[in-house]
């Protein structure tokens, strides 16, 4: 025996319309599997004129939100329209109904994730968002579910295909930021206003609810330190290869101390990555996001981050989930989420790279190893490229926090011998 569910969409841009697309292709198998017939009532849409790719049935497009939101016969609204302010009035308006939502929207629920999840357990539905982190990646339902009671440290992801593809292009072709940054926007991967890319603005968001989720605790993109990649050179990724690592932007989440309330950390930044990790073969526009726990060790999850049908693949599980709760009235929001004890960013620790040029003469080397021991970082390798006026010190330290990092830097620019403090990135290390 099957149930209906009626489905609501609101937005149908690329993930919208290839998620009605495998609605309509799978629908048989899902109903066959889950015993749920996922019906797509109403679509709305800012033009009902405009030619689409898919099929509907007469009367399924409409430009009221409202029709979709406040009608008896929606059951689950899915929310694909991007923004915050006017997506927040939308959710909630649906969850005040009593109606289960799906939403991919990183920025609202980055800003408002908190409220809305507090709002689903007020109204004893469902708010899921598997496609709002990794695109197609199953990383909110592993997260939530298959490591529920695991222990987790630690979550690094590469959760951004155009940066990725950026660096990867840099790191192959030995090419320049701004030659890969147009080939990126030619072939569609990067925008032609690139900023919340390359700044690192949409894996900001994404940390944000990583760590939201891995912890159980309330975190907003405020609370997450940013650097994006417009600073990279093809320099220091041809110094990061000498060494042994490739640059990567990283989101990265983490818990410290003994016990609860722990501390969390969530950052987001150029990372140089050991050529052995398996983060660093992540190539192009695909992501990747490495999980370490106290019980599991380690495991990475990887797949397309962007993309319409794999988006409207992580989509559509988070829609056969929700509408299998609603059929078999079994809806199970989630736990309330907690106070975060947020680590301040100084007080993060990394291990980091440093290139420092010099002037190439006797006792320069004591004077700058000396600078870091005097603020508590130490050095755990060094390397002198070049001679003379050309002489260039490379540093990676043992881990250090941000604060003792960036005393050490200030200190180092005004040493007479230093003649430029050049990059600097954090390092993954084994520490």
């Amino acid at each position: 025996m099957t149930s209906t569910v009626r489905i609501g969409l609101v937005g149908m841009g690329t993930v919208g319309g290839a998620l009605v697309q495998l609605v309509q292709e799978q629908h048989d198998d899902i109903a066959a599997l889950t015993g749920v017939d996922l019906v797509v009532q109403r679509i709305a849409v800012a033009d009902v004129t405009k030619p689409r790719a898919v099929v509907l049935e007469p009367g399924v497009l409409t430009d009221a939100v409202d029709d979709v939101l406040a009608a008896d016969d929606v059951d689950l609204v899915v929310e694909l329209v991007g923004g915050v302010e006017q997506p927040r009035k939308w959710v909630r308006a649906a969850l005040s109904a009593g109606k289960s939502v799906v939403t991919g929207n990183k920025a609202l629920l980055a800003a408002h994730g908190r409220e809305l999840f507090d709002l689903a357990v007020d109204h004893g539905v469902e708010l899921l968002f598997e496609a709002s982190v990794a695109g197609g990646i199953p990383l909110m339902r592993a997260l939530q579910k298959s490591l529920r009671g695991e222990p987790i440290e630690r979550v690094m992801g590469i959760v951004n295909g155009t940066t990725n593809y950026m660096l990867s292009s840099m790191t192959e072709d030995g090419a320049d930021y701004d030659e890969v940054l147009a080939e990126a926007q030619a072939l569609g991967y990067a925008e032609a206003d690139p900023t919340a890319d390359v700044e690192g603005h949409d894996a900001q968001a994404k940390a944000a609810i990583i760590a939201s989720v891995a912890f159980g605790v309330s975190l907003t993109d405020g609370d997450v330190p940013v650097q994006g990649i417009s600073s990279v050179t093809a320099t220091d990724i041809a110094n990061a290869r000498r060494l042994g690592y490739v640059i990567k932007l990283l989101a990265v989440v983490e818990r410290s101390g003994e016990r609860a309330p722990y501390e969390i950390s969530a950052r987001v930044h150029p990372t140089m990555v050991p050529i052995g990790h398996p983060l660093a073969t992540v190539r192009g526009s695909f992501n990747a996001v490495f999980i370490e726990g106290g019980a599991v060790g380690e495991l990475m999850l990887y797949g397309r981050g962007a993309g319409g049908r794999p988006t409207a693949s992580a989509v559509l599980g988070d829609v056969i989930e929700a509408a299998t709760g609603i059929a078999h009235h079994s809806v199970r929001p989630l736990p309330a989420l907690r106070d975060a004890v947020v680590r301040p960013p100084e007080a993060s620790t990394s291990a980091f790279y440093l290139d420092l040029a010099v002037d190439d003469q006797p006792g320069v080397l004591a004077e700058v190893a000396g600078v870091f021991g005097a603020n508590g970082v130490s050095i755990r390798s060094m390397e002198q490229e070049g001679l003379g006026a050309e002489a260039t010190l490379a540093f990676i330290t043992h881990r250090a926090s941000e604060r003792d990092m960036a005393a050490t830097i200030e200190k180092l620019a005004a040493l007479s011998s230093v003649n430029r403090v050049g990059a600097h990135y954090r390092v993954i290390s084994d520490e």
